[in-house]
């Protein structure tokens, strides 16, 4: 393919200076091709592609998907040199540089993730920070962008939660009182007030279901990719707006106004996906197409009759908590944020040790949001919470590091999964969950304050802005009537044990432990799709002691001079039946092309924990909003 000059810079008329135009280049070759219009540029401009994206925090290194990229100046050739790995500088003369800079490039976009870009001939989706050059000195300027239509995209429609720019008869934009979404199919210009607006409104395109409602007055879009024929969108529309009531209460009481004019859910629906990331006025989802509610069969159910009660297992519970999760993001990673996050440096790693607060707390409170809409009731929702429990219980590495620290190695350990991960840390969102869960229990034992009220002092003490741990501690300390330090270091900067039990107890919730599945009494977790894979051996666990590792085929077992096919842990566990603790299973493995003999001392039987409904009344006291006083419902 020749690579096209790119052409004479064409103002698209909004009152911008930074104007992006996105059009398909070829849908079979996933390339989306960007042309950046820059008036008035620097004499060395630089221009950068993101490294990363805020809300997952890994340097993704999205300049390597880039191809192609020219620059001109009326039509005329500028020499561009590459200055690191994202970061390249056109050289311009006086004249030049008094004039309109055109860039132009195109993206290879086949991530089917949240995260960066895709794009076929049934759907395109972006996020800025894969697409848009960032432009050096101009980033708080407006950003205009334009989604360019052609014959590729016929039929299509966009959703994006950036405001539409719509010009009336002269060059100035027309400004309509409130919210309104973009007319007809969406192709056209759309305004930014800067690039990290751009950078925080993803873009979907294709044929999709679109479902709308309103809540508080907010006009809230769902948008769904991918759905199967029978999909329920006005089920799905339903509930969701059940859980944003639920979390407008929470932050601002039963009538305060929420921080937004506008909210998008963006769906796509896969064979097996899993997935959100938060934006300021929009989340982008993956989930699986089974995890969708479907509409009844005729006669399954009748027209007045409630759906089947959501349980822990349900897929659709699954797909509801992950909405619940991104859009409490809203408020808590959105606004009220950390310190180090006052401005995102695109080009590098933004380390932060306050991960186990915004993920975990917004873990914690996703499921119990569910519960608060009537989606769920209390034994589904201490099933998920027991889910949690053992999920940390079961990560040898959270007697390794402290959530704390996890939270600031995310950049290098929680996005970078490999065999001794569950060894070496433990999850931010897991034990954070946790650790909110046992502020929540000691604050509404002494009957002061609950953690509600201590979100909703956060956001009046932070002005909805950037907050340290030290807000945090103050705002406890104020709400509970004494210093909680002491709690902090320990369940957040501290290795030990959290007093989950106790305070469950003490709630009235019954903590019952039942013997734990066979993989995770023997230290494992494995793949059981063809054979027996292990995925992971866990630290101080009886499989590490026989010496078995990460990747191994377990082959067989022997005992009493008799060796066995195993196919399943069910197999092993047939021929290890009545063996006591302490009595050896000779296990044959398969690594790098060798059988090896490995002696299994069988372990005494680990336990998993379930937690029983408490009673009535001690269940409302658990899950009611809090309603300290002074605790102002209205916007910071």
């Amino acid at each position: 393919m020749t690579p096209r000059r790119p052409a004479p810079a064409r103002h698209l008329g909004p009152p911008a200076a930074l104007r992006y135009t996105v059009e398909v280049a070829d849908v079979h070759a996933h390339l989306w091709r960007v042309t950046l219009a820059i008036d008035r540029p620097a004499p060395r401009q630089r221009v950068s592609l993101p490294v990363w994206i805020p809300g997952s925090y890994l340097v993704r290194e999205f300049a390597q998907h880039l191809q192609r990229l020219q620059a001109a100046v009326d039509g005329h050739p500028v020499p561009l040199r590459a200055l690191d790995k994202n970061t390249w500088q056109a050289e311009l003369d006086a004249e030049a540089a008094a004039r309109t800079l055109t860039l132009q490039y195109e993206v290879y976009a086949f991530d089917p993730s949240v995260r960066a870009a895709y794009l076929d001939a049934r759907r395109g989706f972006f996020n800025a920070t894969s697409l848009c050059l960032r432009v050096h000195g101009r980033e708080d300027e407006p950003h205009a962008l334009t989604l360019a239509g052609s014959d590729a995209t016929r039929g299509w429609r966009v959703a994006t939660a950036l405001r539409p720019w719509a010009p009336a008869a002269g060059t100035r934009p027309r400004r309509a009182p409130g919210w309104r979404w973009a007319a007809g199919d969406g192709f056209g210009t759309y305004l930014a007030t800067d690039y990290d607006e751009l950078a925080d409104s993803p873009v979907e395109m294709g044929d999709f279901w679109c479902g709308d409602v309103v809540v508080r007055g907010v006009p809230h879009r769902f948008v769904v990719s991918g759905a199967v024929a029978g999909f329920d969108g006005e089920r799905l529309l339903r509930d969701t707006a059940q859980v944003c009531e639920a979390a407008m209460t929470l932050w601002h009481g039963p009538d305060g106004a929420p921080p937004i004019d506008r909210y998008l859910f963006l769906l796509n629906a896969t064979q097996d996906g899993y997935g959100g990331l938060e934006h300021r006025h929009s989340t982008a989802l993956v989930c699986a197409r089974t995890d969708l509610p479907l509409q009844p069969l005729p006669g399954q159910r009748a027209p007045d009759q409630a759906p089947a009660p959501l349980r822990a297992g349900d897929g659709y519970t699954t797909l509801l908590g992950l909405i619940s999760h991104e859009y409490f993001h809203t408020w808590n990673v959105k606004r009220l944020r950390p310190r180090e996050f006052t401005r995102y440096d695109y080009d590098r790693e933004n380390p932060t040790e306050l991960l186990w607060f915004f993920e975990g707390f917004t873990s914690y409170y996703d499921d119990l949001l569910l519960l608060r809409a009537g989606l769920i009731d209390q034994a589904t929702h201490l099933q998920l919470l027991a889910k949690s429990i053992n999920h940390v219980l079961q990560t040898p590495g959270r007697q390794v590091q402290s959530v704390a620290q996890a939270s600031w190695d995310a950049w290098i350990k929680y996005y970078r999964v490999q065999e001794n991960t569950p060894n070496a840390t433990v999850s931010y969102y897991a034990k954070g969950a946790l650790v909110a869960l046992c502020l929540d229990l000691t604050l509404r034992l002494e009957g002061r304050t609950t953690l509600d009220d201590v979100m909703r002092a956060l956001w009046q003490r932070c002005a909805g802005g950037p907050m340290r741990e030290a807000d945090l501690r103050a705002v406890l300390r104020r709400l509970a009537g004494r210093d909680l330090g002491a709690e902090l270091d320990a369940w957040v900067h501290g290795t030990d044990e959290l007093p989950l039990r106790p305070l469950l107890e003490r709630h009235g919730v019954r903590w019952i432990e039942e013997r734990a599945p066979l993989a995770q009494q023997l230290g494992l977790r494995v793949d059981e799709a063809s054979g027996i894979r292990l995925r992971n051996v866990l630290r101080g666990g009886a499989a590490e002691a026989a010496g078995l590792a990460a990747g191994d085929e377990w082959l067989a077992v022997e005992r009493g001079g008799d060796a066995w096919r195993v196919r399943r842990l069910d197999d092993v566990a047939l021929h290890a039946r009545g063996l006591p603790a302490g009595e050896p299973l000779v296990c044959w493995v398969a690594r790098d092309g060798r059988l090896l003999r490995c002696p299994l001392r069988w372990p005494v039987p680990a336990t998993t924990v379930q937690l029983q409904p408490a009673p009535a009344d001690a269940a409302a006291e658990l899950t009611r909003p809090g309603t300290a006083p002074g605790a102002s419902a209205g916007r910071p």
